[in-house]
């Protein structure tokens, strides 16, 4: 298993400002390479507390990718209903070429209809734009005087600049949540997989259909697998729960305030179920994420004994991707949080 950190922004003006969180976390990201933590990753999303300070993931991972010069840097994910595929994929590229071919393309359908909303383009459209916005770039980033006749975005013999790195490109990833029909679709197409136990479910069961789907359509090995998680260590359990707990606590409320639409008559066809997946999320609470897994919180031994559990029950993360410093935990607790990890834990799980 490889260790990562995630950035997800969890904090609106009031709380910390925008220069006070980038400049916070790039610091901790200037710890990956001194404790061998793999990838760096932060999310596209807008408007809302959650998430909102990064509506352009590739401008946080061009500057974390100057702090850290092993690390892979992962976009997770960008969002193809709110992006031209012309500028994902020169963006994409660009990128790659500034982090010497380190970047990992992840790609997901969005899922608060405030952000649809605003932005003008229907929920009904979620799965149509995606599985197009994200072929036009595999074509775009693969291929040269690419031309493409959509249903969103049509272009003719365009050649897309800068050519990624890595050739034939960098890697893709899915983002998915809880939807089977997701996990299979990525692994027919060959992408990574990124998911988020957050919300409980048979994680299990996602992850071997996951890796079904890859096997049967003919790609060597298992694919890849990525799980995030909300992750404090602390030298006792008292001191790691005091710490983490609220943090954790008022981001689960973050996101069903940021997600409340499905609950107060959002539908969609693309979204099945989901007022009762935000229903069920609004009742999670700092205690049941760590009783359930989908938070590792405590001593180095705890942790070290969760996430062997946790691995074994889905059949082996490939990658875990770390919130440190979640909601308001501060700079100084989020770097001795990781320092320990780094020194306590990681060590247990690295390749021989």
């Amino acid at each position: 298993m490889e260790f990562g950190m995630q950035f997800f922004p969890d904090v609106g003006p009031d709380v910390k400002t925008a220069d006070e969180y980038f400049l916070e976390s790039l610091a901790l990201v200037g710890l990956c390479d001194e404790y061998g933590f793999t990838h760096v990753r932060t999310v596209e999303h807008y408007f809302e507390p959650y998430g909102g300070y990064s509506p352009n993931p590739m401008v946080f991972l061009s500057a974390a990718s100057q702090r850290t010069k092993r690390a892979r840097l992962v976009v997770g994910a960008v969002l193809p209903a709110f992006n031209h595929p012309l500028k994902i994929a020169g963006e994409a590229g660009m990128l790659d070429a500034i982090t010497n071919g380190r970047l990992e393309l992840g790609f997901a359908r969005a899922f608060l209809p405030h952000e649809f909303r605003h932005f003008g383009v229907s929920l009904d459209e979620s799965i149509a734009r995606f599985d197009e916005g994200m072929e036009q770039v595999r074509r775009l980033l693969e291929e040269e005087n690419v031309s493409m006749d959509g249903r969103f975005h049509s272009f003719k013999n365009v050649t897309s600049l800068p050519r990624p790195t890595q050739r034939p490109r960098m890697p893709f990833w899915t983002a998915a949540f809880q939807t089977p029909e997701s996990f299979e679709k990525a692994g027919r197409a060959g992408n990574y997989i990124m998911a988020i136990p957050i919300a409980g479910g048979a994680m299990n069961e996602l992850a071997k259909a996951y890796r079904t789907a890859w096997r049967k359509a003919g790609h060597p090995g298992n694919g890849r697998l990525m799980l995030a998680f909300h992750m404090y260590c602390a030298p006792t359990r008292a001191e790691a729960i005091r710490i983490a707990r609220e943090p954790l606590n008022r981001y689960l409320k973050s996101l069903v305030a940021a997600a409340s639409d499905w609950t107060k008559g959002s539908s969609s066809k693309d979204y099945k179920g989901y007022d009762k997946m935000i229903e069920a999320l609004s009742k999670e609470t700092f205690e049941t994420q760590v009783a359930k897994g989908a938070a590792w919180v405590g001593t180095p031994d705890e942790l070290i004994e969760r996430i062997q559990a946790y691995d074994e029950a889905v059949g082996g993360i490939d990658d875990a991707s770390l919130q440190v410093n979640f909601n308001t935990i501060s700079h100084a607790d989020a770097e001795r949080s990781i320092r320990m990890f780094g020194e306590k834990v990681m060590p247990r799980f690295r390749r021989s």
